[in-house]
């Protein structure tokens, strides 16, 4: 009988060690996961690959010089039922974190924001070239040709000029150039059929892409703001009176690597399929990517009689109702 009541008061003091041990374990957890990390360098920039395991964080983590050692930010991971709630990516932290709040940020995926500008005006080779200059991009489409894109974002136009939104696209380190162009692409149809729908009723468009020819032409052809709805409007008023657009930049895209800078008389003699000196109408395709202004303008142009226009040499245009005033603007501005 004393040996049995001996062995309970053993095993009675084991359980309140245990219990003891175990409030202390979970005290030192607590304080631990509140615990802000010192960062190694600011920011202090890693990586998670896909797959890896929350074990395999920690010792990069350490061996990075975040953790001190790896073991309790594993069991508080697990405790907390992080472990299977890992996103790839990478990651910047600006500030120390604590090792709970690192567990929410990898576990919420809130990786690394990139950004890249897509420019009014730029080629589509533009864009492309920009891509492959950013250290940040995957380059799935180096090898690609501009059909074999068009092909995978699934567009249904045969060509690509014109067809993706000047925008400051956002994006996580990483991110295949392939899903920036698609987004580019499907932004670029939103917008377009926002401003047809709301287009004005009289104009000598009858689908969508013609528009987004004449918006990138608009887009070339402006040299400030204040003139685009003008300009829009001369091109607008030559349409409907079958009149050439006799505009340079699209013989200077038709002319492509050849053109040098410099536009002779003999290239705006030089027929091309872009060359709207030999050509009447639009052109068979944009010259260029077109910004929202650009679409706006387009659809809601200037109500003007003006069928010219010419440089003044500071931006800004002078706009001419008949070729005589024209070319009295012409002597002025450009002889």
């Amino acid at each position: 009988m004393a040996r049995s009541y001996a062995e309970f008061r053993v095993m009675r003091r084991i359980f309140k060690l245990l219990i003891l041990l175990v409030l202390l374990a979970t005290a030192g957890l607590t304080f631990y996961a509140h615990r802000p990390l010192p960062l190694p360098a600011t920011p202090f920039e890693f990586e998670l690959k896909q797959g890896s395991s929350l074990k395999s964080l920690a010792r990069d983590m350490r061996q990075a010089g975040l953790l001190k050692q790896d073991q309790l930010f594993v069991w508080l991971g697990r405790l907390l039922g992080k472990s299977t709630q890992l996103k790839a990516g990478n990651y910047a932290l600006e500030h120390p974190v604590s090792p709970l709040e690192l567990l929410e940020i990898i576990s919420k995926g809130e990786v690394i924001q990139r950004q890249i500008s897509v420019i009014e005006g730029w080629t589509f080779s533009q864009l492309r070239a920009a891509l492959n200059a950013s250290p940040d991009i995957a380059h799935d489409t180096l090898n690609l040709t501009d059909a074999e894109i068009l092909q995978h974002i699934g567009a249904a136009e045969a060509h690509p000029e014109g067809l993706f939104f000047p925008d400051t696209y956002y994006f996580a380190a990483g991110s295949s150039d392939l899903a920036l162009i698609k987004r580019a692409y499907r932004v670029m149809q939103q917008r377009l059929q926002e401003v047809w729908a709301g287009r004005d009723a009289d104009l000598p468009l009858q689908t969508p892409y013609q528009a987004l020819i004449l918006a990138s032409i608009v887009e070339k052809e402006t040299g400030t703001p204040d003139d685009r709805a003008m300009i829009a409007g001369v091109f607008v008023n030559r349409l409907r009176k079958g009149m050439l657009l006799q505009t340079d930049p699209a013989v200077i895209y038709g002319l492509g690597e050849k053109f040098d800078g410099n536009l002779r008389k003999r290239d705006l003699l030089a027929d091309t399929a872009y060359n709207t000196y030999t050509r009447g109408g639009l052109t068979p395709t944009p010259i260029a990517l077109p910004g929202m202004a650009a679409l706006q303008a387009t659809l809601h142009r200037a109500q003007t009689d003006a069928l010219y226009f010419v440089s003044r040499g500071d931006g800004s245009s002078q706009f001419s109702g008949s070729l005589t005033a024209h070319n009295r603007a012409v002597n002025q501005y450009q002889k």
